[in-house]
């Protein structure tokens, strides 16, 4: 059976991205592609799926090694003393008595041996077992690819909302303060009761609280982007206010259905784990048919013993072997290659389900957060109308100072709520990608150019000591020689 295109594809296609990644060099940025790309050099758990991948591709030489000629030489060197003794004889008149005989005998020889496999199924189905799996990682190594982009980008804009949202807070925080001291002022010259400005000190304080939490989301969020990197990045570059939030292109839900069908690293790597189980029941199989193969050997010996100079032999046949009983194994192995090969049909038929569930409701929700974002913007420009309106109302006396603080918090969660429906629906159109199996380095780039280069974000993190290094992989191993 040969080996599925797209897997080759897939397998082709990450390579060429990875060896134009490690020629680019390791200048570290602060934007999306930047990082990216020193994820994709510095992540352990990417590395290691590409080193099994590697181990998939050795173990497939291993099997077929063992359908080459096999050729072996030995060699021996002994020594040996003989002992020997018989019945005693009648001495002759005029001779000293006999003693036993003993020899001592020196020798060496040298072998050579070559088999040949002439006809061997399980050897060849173990190859063909190994063909798959290597088609089978490499959809998995591109599965852990794709994951990691997303991953990052996840972590970038987990950072940018952190921010926008620290940033809501703090303002809040600001508002609020100035509100809580014109109660005081208010309330000394006989304006107000003091409950208002026990008011305004209750939502100061809970306002301070919502900022130290904000602080305390965005520098967890900067440590996770480092996990997956390797790097701290002082600043990274903001997210442009004017980004296109438009619809997924196709338009039409059940076109990126049949995307991932064809596409979906996921998809595709149940499907090969199907052929890998097939090649399984081919090996459970092969123990019932019989092993052909050639042989020549040739022996040579010598030894210092009396009468004797040396032997050599050789010889060349045909050999053969038939299993008639094996105890029942050979027939409860192919029962069991069965029902392992029926397992991964289901989990085949699982994920292809699950992907398109995932599919239809991340295209459902990306629709919605085009127009979220609208409503998001919208709901600011009315709260910031109602707020205006509920000041102007407290000045008159016609609202207390609750209504005004009120007003505030509903103005400033709906700025954060904006921000927060920007990075969902950036995050959403990925993640739609991912499932997919669209998500590359074109979609990362695409994403980068929305960012600002004239606004970044920045967190004042630890100096780097000795206790506190940059997390990094290090030097790449190498295969022994």
């Amino acid at each position: 059976m040969s080996r599925p295109a797209s897997s080759r594809c897939l397998r082709k296609r990450w390579i060429a991205a990875f060896v134009s990644l490690i020629m680019a060099g390791s200048a570290q940025g602060a934007d999306l592609w930047t990082i990216a790309q020193d994820a994709l050099q510095n992540d352990a758990e990417l590395a290691s799926a590409r080193s099994g991948f590697l181990a998939t591709e050795a173990a497939r030489d291993v099997q077929r090694g063992t359908l080459l000629p096999q050729i072996s030489v030995g060699g021996n060197v002994s020594h040996s003393r003989i002992y020997s003794s018989g019945q005693e004889q009648p001495v002759p008149q005029g001779q000293i008595g006999a003693t036993p005989q003993d020899d001592t005998i020196n020798s060496v020889g040298v072998s050579l041996e070559a088999e040949q496999a002439l006809y061997d199924p399980a050897r060849q189905a173990q190859l063909a077992r190994a063909e798959r799996e290597i088609d089978r990682d490499a959809v998995s190594l591109d599965v852990a690819r794709q994951q990691l982009l997303f991953n990052v980008a996840d972590a970038y804009f987990e950072i940018l909302r952190a921010h926008d949202i620290l940033s809501s807070r703090r303002a809040q925080e600001i508002a609020i303060s100035r509100q809580m001291e014109q109660a005081r002022e208010r309330f000394e010259v006989g304006l107000i009761a003091i409950t208002d400005v026990h008011e305004a000190q209750a939502s100061f304080d809970l306002a301070r609280a919502q900022r130290i939490a904000a602080e305390s989301a965005m520098q967890v969020s900067f440590e996770a982007l480092e996990r997956l990197t390797g790097h701290r990045y002082d600043s990274i570059d903001a997210l442009d206010d004017d980004i296109p939030i438009v619809p997924p292109v196709p338009g039409d839900r059940e076109d990126w259905v049949t995307l991932a069908m064809d596409n979906s690293p996921m998809v595709l790597m149940a499907q090969a784990g199907i052929e890998v189980a097939r090649s399984q029941v081919d090996i459970s199989r092969a123990g019932q048919r019989p092993v052909v193969s050639a042989f020549a050997t040739y022996g040579w010996s010598e030894s210092d013993r009396t009468g004797t100079n040396h032997n050599s032999e050789s010889q060349v046949g045909l050999r053969a072997s038939v299993p008639l009983y094996t105890g029942g194994s050979t027939e409860a192995q192919i029962r069991q290659s069965g029902f392992l090969l029926e397992a991964t049909q289901y989990d085949f038929e699982a994920q292809r389900r699950e992907t398109i569930q995932q599919v239809r409701s991340l295209f459902t929700r990306v629709n919605n957060d085009v127009e979220t974002v609208e409503a998001r913007r919208q709901a600011i420009v009315s709260n910031q109308s109602a707020l205006e309106a509920t000041r102007s109302g407290y000045e008159v006396g016609t609202r207390n100072i609750v209504d005004v603080l009120n007003a505030e918090q509903s103005l400033f969660n709906a700025i954060a709520d904006h921000a927060e429906a920007r990075y969902d629906y950036v995050l959403g159109l990925l993640q739609l990608q991912l499932q997919a199996g669209l998500l590359g380095a074109d979609s990362i780039q695409a994403v980068n150019a929305w960012l600002s280069e004239e606004e970044s974000v920045s967190l004042e993190l630890p100096d780097e000591g000795s206790d506190n290094p940059v997390m990094n992989i290090g030097e790449r191993p190498r295969a022994p020689s």
